[in-house]
């Protein structure tokens, strides 16, 4: 990984393809260990989050770690998802956040050096390039260590840095002793609005809660 300490830096995190790529690699990202890094790394201005929600699960299973996130350092970006019949009847969920994350990075760009995006979806090659073109650096983090690879050919040869998931594991993985995110989710389970016990208070450092359902 290449960034220079004066770089002013933001992490754009697609949620649910960051879970599928570190699922796939058989490992947990702790979240405070990958802000810490890239705080490291130069001057961390945001790191953001997006996910899709669904509405009727008011204690979704990936509620414990997005209410951890939203209290640690991270900016959380949700919005619900939404359900429909295809053609052959079949139930499908949609949540996607593409337009979301592409939308924030051109708007924050003009105050960045440096845009970290954690997917490796090939829809991002022209946001990619677009940063580009305003004289951005932009890094693309996901995985070439699965078959098939995570990450879209168009989308790593685009990017100024391609960054494998896969060999920031020692940096950004959960380690065994840590507290199961599962573990953290029960004390919001079964518990009115008022009585959920702050996420300041409770230690969160995994993703393995995080549903199927995210899409």
């Amino acid at each position: 990984m290449h960034f220079y300490p004066t770089e002013r830096i933001a992490l754009f995190i697609d949620g649910a393809n960051l879970y599928a790529t570190a699922k796939s690699l058989g490992f947990d990202i702790d979240y405070k260990r990958l802000l810490g890094l890239f705080r490291q790394k130069g001057h961390l201005i945001r790191a953001l989050y997006y996910t899709a929600l669904a509405e009727e699960q008011e204690y979704s299973s990936i509620r414990p770690l997005i209410d951890w996130l939203d209290y640690n350092g991270f900016s959380m970006v949700t919005k619900p998802t939404k359900e429909f019949t295809d053609a052959t009847g079949r139930r499908k969920v949609k949540g996607n956040m593409d337009i979301e994350l592409t939308v924030d990075a051109m708007r924050l760009a003009d105050n960045l050096d440096h845009i970290v995006i954690f997917s490796g979806d090939g829809d991002f090659r022209s946001l990619v390039a677009a940063l580009q073109q305003k004289g951005k650096r932009v890094s693309v983090i996901s995985t070439l260590q699965t078959q098939p690879p995570m990450v879209a050919d168009e989308l790593r040869r685009q990017a100024d840095q391609f960054i494998d998931l896969a060999d920031l594991e020692d940096q950004i993985g959960r380690s065994q002793n840590a507290r199961a995110p599962r573990e953290s989710g029960r004390s919001y389970q079964g518990q009115s609005r008022g009585q959920v016990q702050s996420p300041r208070d409770s230690t969160y450092f995994g993703d393995d809660d995080l549903a199927e359902e995210e899409v």
